[in-house]
């Protein structure tokens, strides 16, 4: 196993070889490592070179949603529970009838509710919210592509299979795009005009400067917008410019990732950030409301671009969604029994929500500060119970379980987890327990994301594309995760992600990570507290607490 001696830890000083960086039995002395790595990531958020800054995640930056009040039930609208008739156009009339009146809460009465298609949330400032997850439930006769279309790649394997939900919050206009396109092009945002050039920064910076701050207000939402150049220089850089970035063939082992190879998905073309304006500065000066995730420079041109059409503020509370139980197929041929999808839309949440049955349990496209609390996965065998992907961004799933399988794995099919992809980043996960699962980074390049306070098995696969070239960028942590079956497969870093950390695995029996490697020579990176629980017990708490 190598492990980085070159960590640099308070001021300028690099850490002896004894010190913090474990290369064996973790260190045993009196320092508390843990409070150690919390304090030197205090003195400069945005910059640590192995710790993600993660306290932004969330709905709002971290903030607790609040419900609109109560304008209608799904009853008013026709939906009876217990009925052997479809209720979903009941539940879309009432949602659409909340949308258009300006948003508010449609409350659904406890019972059992019929549904032969989705339920559609197209409008903001919209909440649906039933009576607990264990006294209203959502029974979803048919999966997507029976109820709504099929959705086949070229290799027949469907789309389906890793988005789309029975409840699916998504602008009008980003579904119409994606029925014209056949599902086979874009998936996230629509954006729209340019408001500013941006000139070269670091990243950690919060204060940039811009051609003009003329189309720029404070609290506006935008999209930072940075091109990904055929020289792979913003790739390299996002996996922490480690000496093996240099090596790696980047068109003929990432061509998804990459431009110029022929390959590249539209969603690659160029990095794509949402981030929200703090304060104008002046004429050309603009602060954003969280630091940089990555150096911009000349020869890589930024822009903030309008957000486009998307919707905001939705809520799904205190309900279960119920696929009909049928088999499970073999891997990525699955029909779309899914439960809550979140597709190009930004500061929404739910919570209390239970989804049994499914293909995908909860899914993040290309979505920015959605707040998943207390929600799980239960019933027979899924294939992703997470997912979160194509530049999905500061995503918090906060108090979450993944239940053991009712109907285990049938052959030919995998279970994947914590799924992340696609150059997502800011994304936590956290106080969770996994009796299925592992954690699924699922290539093309997720960077600056943590799992941290979790119990789990460890008994999923990883899964991605070939096409889609590594499998961690920079700044993956991995920080107070208990395992029970000892096995370290795809949770221990130290062998794989370069630029990362893990603090306090506990229960491991052996130490490769079971990955294939796709950066030679130093990956920088570093294993602290092996064996042991850190003092720091949440890292995403522990970061909140100290904005």
């Amino acid at each position: 196993m190598m492990l980085s001696r070159r960590l640099l830890l308070g001021s300028a000083a690099a850490v002896p070889a004894a010190g913090l960086l474990s290369t064996g039995p973790a260190y045993a002395g009196p320092r508390d490592t843990s409070s150690e790595l919390l304090a030197e990531w205090s003195e400069a958020p945005g910059t640590h070179p192995l710790i993600p800054d993660i306290s932004h995640a969330g709905y709002r930056g971290g903030e607790r949603p609040r419900a609109p009040r109560t304008i209608a039930r799904v009853t008013d609208f026709g939906a009876r529970p217990g009925s052997t008739a479809d209720a979903a156009p009941a539940f879309n009339a009432a949602v659409q009838y909340a949308g258009t009146h300006g948003g508010g809460t449609i409350v659904v009465p406890p019972g059992v509710y019929r549904l032969d298609s989705p339920i559609w949330i197209h409008w903001s400032n919209v909440v649906l919210k039933g009576s607990g997850r264990d006294r209203t439930i959502l029974h979803f006769t048919r999966p997507l592509e029976e109820s709504y279309r099929p959705n086949l790649q070229p290799s027949l394997q469907s789309r389906w299979s890793w988005t789309g939900g029975q409840i699916w919050v998504i602008a009008p206009e980003r579904k119409a795009k994606s029925e014209a396109e056949d599902f086979a092009a874009s998936e996230g945002w629509l954006l729209g005009d340019t408001l500013a050039e941006v000139s070269a920064a670091s990243r950690g910076q919060r204060t940039l400067l811009v051609s003009s701050t003329a189309n720029l207000a404070a609290g506006d939402l935008v999209v930072l917008e940075t091109d990904n150049p055929a020289d792979a220089g913003v790739l390299k850089h996002l996996a922490g410019d480690v000496p093996g970035t240099a090596d790696y063939d980047w068109p003929v082992k990432a061509p998804q990732l990459t431009t110029g190879s022929a390959g590249q998905y539209i969603q690659y073309a160029t990095l794509q950030w949402p981030v929200r304006i703090e304060a104008i500065l002046g004429e050309r000066l603009i602060r954003l409301a969280q630091p940089l995730r990555y150096d911009l420079k000349p020869s890589w041109p930024s822009r903030l671009r309008e957000l486009g059409p998307t919707v905001h503020d939705v809520g799904v509370e205190s309900l279960t969604i119920r696929n009909e139980l049928k088999p499970m197929t073999i891997h990525n041929r699955h029909p779309g029994a899914n439960g809550l999808c979140f597709q190009a839309v930004h500061d929404c949440w739910a919570a209390d929500v239970r989804v049994e049955n499914c293909d995908l349990g909860f899914g993040f496209t290309t979505t920015k500060a959605v707040t998943l609390t207390d929600v799980v996965v239960g019933g027979r065998s899924a294939h992703h119970s997470f997912a979160c992907r194509m530049q999905a961004h500061d995503n918090l799933v906060d108090g979450f379980e993944i239940e053991a399988f009712a109907v285990p794995l049938p052959t030919g099919a995998l279970h994947h987890g914590l799924n992340l992809e696609g150059l997502s980043a800011g994304n936590v996960w956290r106080r969770g327990r996994m009796a299925e699962g592992t954690f699924d980074t699922h290539r093309a390049m997720p960077f600056e994301n943590a799992r941290t306070d979790i119990t789990l098995v460890n008994n999923g696969r990883v899964g991605g594309s070939a096409a889609s070239g590594p499998l961690f960028g920079a700044r993956i942590a991995h920080w107070n995760v208990r395992i029970t079956s000892g096995s370290p497969y795809a949770i221990q870093l130290a062998d794989v992600a370069p630029r990362s950390l893990t603090v306090g695995l506990q229960g491991l029996t052996s130490d490769s990570s079971g990955l294939p490697r796709d950066f030679q020579g130093d990956l920088e990176n570093g294993t602290f507290l092996l064996g042991e629980r850190p003092a720091v017990r949440d890292l995403y708490a522990a970061q909140r607490s100290l904005k």
